[in-house]
Parts: structure tokens; sequence; C-alpha cells
């Protein structure tokens, strides 16, 4: 073990969940990234039966390292639906720990070690672009003021008090993830994080963010669209009028 790393045993069992569609260029990356910045932590790669072969790299690397696992699945069916589909294997299979953590390098794994030790003294830890420490690099402007005006709207229109609430690095703990009702989560892109984030704070868990420096992709393409955002701001209003008029109706509200 290097100066820099550290254990994390009193956390339980790590896993990093990372989706991937055409990863090919990056997945062999990010995964030894994850596995020399915490080589406790196990990974487990996502792949939406990706067309340019990033779910066979993965089995290689696999096949190679006890601490990778590989869940193919049968299309592209969004974001959100491959980290539940991710979290519920984790959770069957005796994991503490669930990361969420793009394929792309943006999240970076050597920041991993800022999330768990958070985590220590929290149910949920975000990796925020938003608080005093945290940046992002390579970005044009339109994207910057796109996305950090996305989550304070996000934030404001639903009453949660975290200022990253789009962001999609993340540590949750495995009882967290059992109290937010998974099986009724129905968003699947965008949108996902801010769902996610939101029924945490709704059902009383701990919530912590932790400064990172989020990096542009520097190879494949971006999945991002401008109808993605739409959709997902349009979805966040919705939520947002529907739990005030359920609470000026003494009700709760429902998704």
């Amino acid at each position: 073990m290097t100066v820099n790393q550290q254990s994390f045993a009193d956390l339980g069992r790590v896993l990093v969940i990372i989706p991937t569609y055409n990863e090919a260029e990056n997945v062999e990356r990010i995964v030894g990234r994850v596995r020399a910045s915490v080589p406790e932590a196990h990974v487990l790669v996502a792949d939406d039966n990706s067309p340019d072969g990033t779910g066979e790299l993965a089995d290689k690397l696999a096949a190679e390292d006890q601490h990778v696992h590989v869940m193919h699945r049968k299309g592209k069916e969004g974001l959100g639906a491959a980290y539940l589909a991710g979290f519920r294997w984790g959770i069957d299979n005796g994991y503490d720990v669930l990361v969420e953590m793009d394929a792309d390098g943006s999240h970076q794994p050597e920041e991993l070690d800022r999330l768990l030790n958070a985590l220590r003294g929290a149910d949920l830890v975000l990796g925020s672009r938003w608080v005093p420490g945290g940046r992002v690099v390579n970005w044009p402007k339109s994207r910057l003021l796109l996305s950090r005006g996305g989550s304070t709207y996000s934030r404001l229109m639903l009453g949660v008090p975290i200022r990253d609430v789009t962001g999609g690095y993340r540590a949750f703990r495995k009882e967290t993830l059992l109290g937010l009702g998974m099986d009724e989560v129905a968003s699947a892109g965008y949108c996902f994080q801010v769902d996610l984030a939101w029924r945490t704070v709704k059902a009383g868990f701990k919530v912590a963010e932790v400064p990172i420096t989020f990096v542009e992709r520097e190879l494949g393409a971006s999945k991002m669209s401008r109808n993605i955002v739409v959709e997902a701001l349009w979805r966040v209003t919705t939520w947002g009028i529907a739990d005030r008029v359920a609470r000026f109706r003494g009700g709760a509200a429902t998704r």
C-alpha cells in the first residue's frame, strides 16, 4: 500500500459501478485507475451491449482481475436503468458501499478516497463541482452555465440542500439505497441523479458533499444533449409543483 492509499475496510465491501456504452477507448483506462487508486474496491462494468466491443474488453479485464466484474445488458436503456441494475447486483452480491462513476474519466478515480472518507459520517456522499474547492476543467462557458444553472434550478425547485444535485460521482451506503424504494424510481436519464438525491433527502438520510475536479472527456463522444437537459428540467418542474401541491394539501408527493 502506497503513502496515498488507505484502507476502507471499516466501511465494508466497496463496489464501483461504471455504466458503459461505446466506451472502448476508455474502459481499460478507467478500470485500471480505479484499481490503482483504491485497490480493495471492486469494479462492475455495466455494459449496454456496446457495438464497439466495450463489453468484450471488460470481459478480458475481468478474466485477468478477480476484482473486476461485468454485467452485459440487452441494450441501451439509459444511465439510471444501468445504475439501478448495478445497485441490485451489488447488494445481492454482498457489497456495503455502491459508487457511481462515469466511464469517460470525468470522475477522477484518484479522488474516490475523498468520497469514501466522508461516507464514514454520512449515508450518501456527492462529489461536488459547486462547493468550495470543486471545479470543472475544459468545459465551454455555455456548458458550464447550463450545468450549474440546472443544478441550482433543481435545488431550489425541490428544496434540496445540495449544491451539486445533478452530479453523478456518488457513494451510497447499501442501507441508503434499500431505504429509497429503488423499485419506484422511473427516471432513467440525466434527471436520475436529481431523483435519487431528492429521495435521499426526503427519506431523512444524511448527505455530504466533497469537492472534486470534473474533467471533460478526452476520448469518445459525450452522451449529453440539449433534449436530455430539457426533459430533465421538465421532470424537475413537474416534481416540484406536485410536491408543493401535496404539502399544501397535507399529503406527500408521488412520482
